[in-house]
């Protein structure tokens, strides 16, 4: 089976290796958008990356972030906790795991497969977004004395703010629902430890969105084509690499003949359901993060989403595979 993929982030990158790697033809149709200024991987998503691609000392002597400080909620106190992640521009972490011997995809070849970890999806697809918050990154320089492994996460009236450091005198700022000049004035906790900032990197949808469907005869939406996350979980990249493992094996799957409908049943129901559960958590901090109109709004819109998950015909939803290793095998 031929594949043509549409995208070369996260999720392109390990849909392509893992299929290549099966014997698969592979090629890249590239998107050229903008990268991330920064990304915080945890634990989960560094293992994940070094199990997809085999290389258990990939993405070393990364600058490290050992602590989390959090103030959520109306004037709520600082609580420090432990954490283990590190920090990577999306540049380099996509240098660091872009498949070698993929083709590129020229648009008169025809594929009898498409991953779209990319937009534009099919005409068929639309996107249901639930929320309108909208984010941005800042380059900022850290004051002397700032702890520079320790990331801070606060709610305000207005929206909330993410300062991830990246070495001993510097990080960036995501500031959410407000410019990070109008949150920084109301700030108790992530503003002290800033001394300078520079301009705006530029503005990204930061509410959850996913598209409907997501596949179909000979195509599949993965990573953020499928889906888009809010920041406050942290989790986005894990998300993108699962659902590239996962649509990897269900295109494997497809390629031995397997039966289409329930496949593709399958790897929607499974993207649904992350996508149910990514909101449930997102519930938590959006009721308990402020009072404030921005608050309540945001918090009616995830609930508008979970009921849109609710209704959705259980039969389409049910698991009929489970992956083993990076296969899957029908649930018996």
């Amino acid at each position: 089976m031929d594949v043509v993929i549409r995208g070369d982030g996260v999720a392109a990158y390990c849909c392509a290796y893992l299929l290549n790697k099966a014997g698969l033809h592979v090629a890249l149709e590239y998107a050229n958008r903008p990268r991330l200024p920064t990304i915080m991987l945890g634990e989960q998503a560094l293992g994940l990356i070094r199990d997809v691609f085999g290389q258990p000392g990939i993405l070393q002597n990364l600058p490290r972030i050992g602590k989390r400080v959090v103030a959520w909620g109306p004037a709520a106190k600082p609580i420090s906790m432990q954490h283990s992640a590190v920090v990577v521009s999306e540049q380099d972490l996509l240098a660091a795991i872009r498949p070698s011997l993929i083709a590129e995809h020229h648009p008169t070849n025809e594929a009898r497969c498409q991953v779209f970890a990319a937009r534009p999806l099919p005409a068929q697809s639309i996107e249901h977004c639930f929320g309108s918050r909208m984010a941005s990154a800042v380059p900022v320089t850290l004051k002397d004395g700032s702890d520079s492994q320790a990331c801070r996460i606060e709610s305000l009236d207005d929206g909330w703010l993410f300062l991830i450091p990246n070495s001993a005198r510097s990080g960036w700022l995501l500031a959410i629902a407000e410019a990070s000049k109008a949150l920084l004035s109301q700030s108790r906790v992530v503003a002290p430890e800033i001394a300078d900032y520079g301009p705006s990197f530029g503005e990204f949808p930061a509410s959850p969105r996913i598209a409907e469907p997501l596949c179909g005869p000979a195509w599949l939406a993965c990573g953020p084509a499928a889906m888009g996350f809010d920041p406050i979980c942290g989790d986005g990249t894990a998300h993108a690499i699962r659902e590239a493992i996962l649509a990897s094996a269900v295109i494997r799957a497809l390629a031995n003949g397997g039966p289409q409908n329930d496949l593709l049943q399958h790897y929607e129901a499974r993207l649904a359901g992350a996508f149910q559960q990514h909101l449930a958590i997102c519930r938590g901090f959006y009721q308990s993060g402020g009072v404030t109109t921005f608050w309540r709004s945001e918090l009616d819109a995830i609930d508008r989403g979970i009921q849109w998950c609710d209704v959705k015909p259980r039969d389409r939803l049910r698991f009929r595979y489970r992956l083993r290793g990076f296969e899957l095998e029908a649930v018996r």
